[in-house]
């Protein structure tokens, strides 16, 4: 009988059109994890190191890398569920200097992998603890799957390697998220410094277009074209630029007025910063490339830590461990707090 409900439960999880289940066990059960999407959209980003759930009172936090719990009794599991013939998509990425890239996209020194996720994905799945050669440019590389290292094989140098499957979006997530694509406002900084949002009648695409193409990589970058210009949206440092003159302006994302929701998050705490004329400002409000709920996806990745941005040309850190912002340039440096509803 216990098969039997098992079998039903998988059925059901495969015609939600739910692929994965996350869960635990104390050592003599697998419990399936409640609303496991948002654990989900969480570990489908590549610069996320773990997320803190509740489960059963406890306070659990899983290790994305590892796939464990801080709790020694405590184990965790991803299990994926595919129809007969179909495979997951798979992401491979590589630590860059600064954020993690995904194989076969241009790295920080505007050189691309010859190899695609798919390429690495094939080898591994060859042999899990086998290793890859590669070529970026003129330099080889060797990635040791049992590491999960790449290795420069001229200089040595050693960056580390993240596999994660890409999110897709299923009648769950959206309903319990209350996101739609429309959920999210995507801009540009403008000529007169205001935030202009991208329109379909203009460039073909428009927020929910773009909101659906950075699902799908939010470390990724996508072409555009606004009449005779072609342009490549960076979403990884949240910028747009001229594929002819280089020119480089701010991009943001932020939700829509009245949408209070995070697909990742849930409810999205506010962050604010302390202005000159010591008042506080939402950072959805200035004239930042960033917003309250790109600064909470970072928060939760790693509360003491901290992120870089960029504002009126102007670079700043935020260190969540302080609280504090700092321009770059001339070292000022201003309170941030984070008000939750």
């Amino acid at each position: 009988m216990e098969n039997a409900d098992e079998m039903n439960h998988w059925q059901e999880t495969a015609v939600n059109g739910k692929h994965y289940e996350w869960q635990l066990s104390n050592g003599h059960l697998w419990l399936p994890i409640d609303n496991d999407h948002l654990i989900e959209t969480h570990y489908c980003q590549p610069g996320a190191k773990g997320i803190t759930i509740n489960f059963k009172h406890l306070k659990v936090f899983i290790d994305f890398d590892e796939l464990l719990t801080q709790h020694v009794d405590l184990k965790v599991q991803r299990l994926s569920v595919l129809p007969q013939g179909q495979t997951e998509d798979i992401g491979w990425y590589f630590r860059d200097d600064q954020l993690w890239r995904e194989f076969g996209s241009q790295s920080s020194n505007m050189q691309s992998s010859s190899s695609s996720s798919g390429d690495v994905e094939r080898q591994f799945t060859l042999n899990p603890r086998g290793s890859f050669n590669f070529t970026v440019g003129s330099s080889s590389y060797s990635l040791d799957f049992s590491t999960m290292t790449q290795t420069n094989c001229v200089t040595g140098l050693r960056r580390n390697l993240r596999r994660r499957p890409k999110f897709t979006f299923n009648a769950e997530s959206r309903s319990s998220s209350q996101l739609t694509d429309g959920g999210y406002r995507w801009e540009f900084m403008g000529d007169e410094g205001i935030w202009t949002e991208y329109k379909a009648h203009v460039c073909a695409f428009d927020s929910a277009a773009l909101e659906r193409q950075y699902q799908l990589n939010p470390q990724g970058q996508h072409p555009l074209k606004i009449r005779k210009f072609s342009y490549t949206l960076d979403f990884s440092s949240m910028s747009q630029v001229n594929d002819t003159i280089g020119t480089r302006r701010a991009m943001r994302r932020t939700a829509d007025s009245g949408s209070q929701q995070d697909s990742r998050l849930g409810t999205s705490p506010r962050w604010q910063f302390q202005d000159i004329d010591g008042m506080w400002k939402d950072y959805s409000n200035s004239k930042s490339s960033i917003s309250s709920q790109d600064i909470e996806r970072q928060y939760q990745q790693t509360p003491s830590g901290s992120m870089k941005f960029t504002a009126n040309m102007f670079s700043y850190e935020l260190n969540f461990s302080a609280m504090t912002q700092k321009n770059m340039s001339t070292t000022t440096t201003r309170s941030v707090r984070r008000l939750t509803q």
